[in-house]
């Protein structure tokens, strides 16, 4: 029993450790409607997780996603007021995720740039041209057909929550079933054998940051049509949150080693954690401090299941 209690994720110990807690201490945190309102704030932070997952296992990092991710969505939101149709604009936030990610993924892999400077840069890139586009300004009259959608259920599902759990699914097939999953773990654990077998690796993890921006600009769908706008700095820090759900849940830098359920658990400790002190009316700053305090915690649960192992 206590060799089974020890192979628990540390990050599982903290997800069941809060929603006790603000179940005890916050009036409402437990009830129905706002569980669901977790699931929900916890949807387009999955969608940037899972790729930065795969990016972790090849020891990278993608510190552009939610500069990306925002652009995306004063694209998408300036499409949809010129009077596009709503597939239309969400194809063009596709696009701007997709030509980031490969952007990113050329300067690490071809030009060999450490991940957080390339990132860096392209996150200045992504942040100046949403704030130049729309001159700082919300983008606003989007139409009802994304806002009416996004507020869609699917067997009382809501239709944020219903992308997350099919997305999960896709990426969980993926890392776990496929040959590109496959290549995933060789990248971050033994490149020169992909390498030696005539693969093209470098191919290979491009397609990997390729597939991160592309996540961006999907999650465009959700965040404009949760603020019924495009705002070009909506979705800053973002990126950190994703980051730390997918390190907290499990996954290392080096040896690609991924767990991506640990990376779903990751993301609802922090919606759980967030929404938490949202309903305490604590200060914004607070949550900020909280996921880095998470964090640690996590990762000092896990060295010390290790060490008992």
């Amino acid at each position: 029993m206590t060799k089974l209690l020890v192979r628990i994720p540390g990050i599982a110990w903290l997800l069941t450790a809060l929603g006790l807690l603000f179940a005890i201490v916050a009036p409402g945190f437990a009830s129905v409607p706002n569980l669901f309102n977790i699931g929900v704030q916890s949807s387009m932070l999955l969608l940037l997780a899972l790729p930065m997952t795969l990016i972790i296992m090849t020891e990278g990092l993608d510190l552009s996603m939610g500069a990306v991710l925002g652009l995306a969505g004063v694209v998408m939101a300036i499409s949809l007021v010129r009077g596009n149709g709503l597939w239309t604009s969400f194809a063009a936030a596709l696009g701007v995720g997709f030509v980031f990610g490969v952007v990113n993924g050329l300067l690490v892999v071809k030009l060999a740039l450490p991940p957080f400077v390339a990132t860096l840069g392209t996150l200045g890139i992504a942040q100046g041209l949403a704030l130049v586009i729309t001159e700082g300004e919300s983008v606003v009259g989007i139409g009802s057909e994304l806002p009416r959608l996004y507020a869609d259920t699917f067997v009382g599902i809501p239709f944020s929550v219903a992308v997350a759990v099919l997305l999960y699914a896709a990426f969980h097939f993926l890392l776990y079933y496929t040959r590109f999953g496959n290549y995933v773990f060789a990248i971050g654990g033994n490149r020169e054998a992909l390498v030696l077998a005539g693969l093209p690796a470098g191919v290979y993890h491009v397609a990997i940051y390729a597939l991160g921006g592309l996540m961006a600009g999907f999650a465009a769908l959700l965040l404009t049509g949760r603020m019924n706008a495009g705002h070009p700095a909506a979705a800053m820090g973002m990126e950190f949150d994703a980051i730390a759900a997918v390190i907290a849940g499990g996954t290392e830098r080096q040896r690609g080693n991924g767990w991506l359920p640990g990376t779903l658990l990751g993301v609802l400790t922090v919606g759980v954690l967030k929404n938490g002190l949202n309903v305490l009316a604590l200060p914004s700053s607070l949550q900020v401090a909280s996921i880095g305090v998470l964090l640690i915690t996590a990762l000092l649960i896990d060295s010390f299941r290790k060490r008992k192992n």
